[in-house]
């Protein structure tokens, strides 16, 4: 399991947004609006491959 911060994931809409595109990378994926993070169940390409869904979807994510 992989966190990656997303500071700039603001509201659901933006949850939804992300939800959308990792679902559709066939990630395995859990979204915290509250702790404005995205942990990832996989290996470290899965980790690569979301955190650049996340920049095409315009969000700054850090890997923790």
């Amino acid at each position: 399991m992989t966190k990656i911060s997303v500071p700039d994931m603001m509201c659901e809409n933006c949850v939804k947004r992300i939800t959308n595109a990792l679902t559709a990378a066939e990630l395995k994926f859990e979204v915290s609006l509250a702790d404005k993070t995205v942990t990832i169940d996989g290996c470290q390409n899965c980790v690569k491959t979301a955190v650049s869904e996340l920049e095409d979807l315009g969000f700054s994510p850090a890997v923790q």
